[in-house]
């Protein structure tokens, strides 16, 4: 697997475990961060052994927000080599958002303290598992500033706009219990639990055929919220006609008729 500068890399069978690793700093975001978190998810989506992706933090942290002395330090209007400007907390220029949601499942595994971009870069992930210990909240109101990457789109899909308002409001950080409990989090678990419940539910993910988990990835995007039942009838029908000739849907009705477990990979 690559080495990175903030992040270690490893596989697991099909499943990718990516576990940011500044545990001196509860794993503080830096825009080194995302850019090797993107090429590392990068890597897993042209890898054809690779079916999901789980992240966590190294040592007590998932990740405790952004790493002030290192972000805000950056100067302010520098521009990327396309001329457009660099925010400090950019990535330089990485589309997060749009890597997340064409990427191969991401689950989060969320160890410890997940604070800030520690919740905003994770709540674009199709599923986030919490330790019952860990804490999580978005205390931009208590920074001077507001929220970021789309969050207060994000969060308001997963639990609702009034926990969403309550969360982003008051700055608070509720417990892994908490978040399970509004679904924030799919469910919290034991801290020693963790790692292995999210990576048997990326195992189990990773069985299904790629092309399908990212088409209905897609549909998930676009279609959550979309108040117009068939315009979601008509792009799920458009994604039905390409998968009736492919190779995974033959495939699984071989698999159906020879009473075996289909192979996708």
């Amino acid at each position: 697997m690559p080495s990175y500068e903030t992040i270690k890399s490893e596989q697991r069978g099909a499943v990718v475990l990516l576990t940011l690793n500044r545990p001196d700093r509860l794993n503080a975001w830096t825009p080194q961060m995302m850019l090797d978190l993107a090429a590392a998810i990068e890597a897993a989506n042209e890898d054809r052994a690779i079916g999901a992706i789980v992240m966590t933090g190294e040592g007590r942290g998932f990740c405790a927000g952004a790493d002030i002395g290192v972000v805000f330090e950056r100067k302010e209007g520098q521009v990327s080599a396309d001329g457009n400007p660099v925010n400090a907390r950019s990535g330089a220029g990485v589309d997060w958002i749009g890597l997340c949601r064409r990427s191969k499942p991401l689950i989060a595994a969320v160890n410890g303290p997940a604070v800030g971009i520690g919740l905003t870069m994770i709540l674009p992930f199709d599923i986030i598992l919490a330790a019952e210990s860990a804490k999580i909240g978005l205390p931009f109101v208590k920074m001077g500033i507001v929220p970021e990457l789309a969050s207060s789109h994000w969060l308001a899909k997963r639990i609702g706009f009034s926990r969403a308002s309550e969360m982003m409001l008051t700055g608070r950080l509720i417990p892994g219990t908490e978040a399970a409990a509004i679904g924030l989090a799919a469910r919290a678990v034991p801290l020693e639990a963790l790692i292995g419940e999210a990576i048997a539910l990326a195992e189990a993910i990773a069985a299904g055929p790629d092309p399908m988990l990212r088409m209905t990835k897609e549909l998930l995007t676009v279609n959550a919220l979309e108040p117009d039942w068939r315009e979601v009838q008509r792009r799920e029908g458009e994604k039905l006609a390409l998968c009736w000739d492919m190779p995974e849907h033959k495939e699984a009705i071989a698999a159906f008729r020879e009473k075996r477990p289909a192979r996708f990979r």
